[in-house]
């Protein structure tokens, strides 16, 4: 049986994570992409805690790359809130374009820093 399309995601996604992790100064900012709305969460590995966590319904924003870019600000102003100011990118295995790269541009330009 040949691997999906899922699979390849998420071969690549264990790949990313055994290179990456969060600490307390420097927390994970983890995506995640579904059919129905994008999810990001910055994760303290070492404790295993969600500190911050907004998806596009939160939001109030469509699943486009505009409402992408509205998520980018709201979880850099959330993180400011929580003083963070540096993070390490989780792309979750998703090709870094689109929704992705959006939200990523929205993030720094939000004040985080990768």
């Amino acid at each position: 049986m040949t691997p999906s399309k899922t699979d390849h995601r998420l071969a690549r996604r264990r790949r990313i994570r055994a290179k990456i992790a969060g600490t307390a100064e420097r927390p994970r900012l983890s995506v995640f992409r579904s059919l129905r709305r994008l999810t990001v969460q910055l994760i303290d590995d070492t404790k295993g805690k969600t500190l911050v966590a907004a998806s596009t319904s939160e939001a109030k924003a469509p699943l486009s790359v505009e409402g992408a870019k509205k998520l980018g600000t709201l979880v850099a102003k959330k993180a400011k809130d929580a003083k963070i100011t540096t993070i390490v990118f989780d792309r979750g295995g998703y090709k870094f374009h689109g929704r992705i790269k959006a939200l990523a541009d929205a993030a720094r330009e939000g004040g985080l820093q990768f």
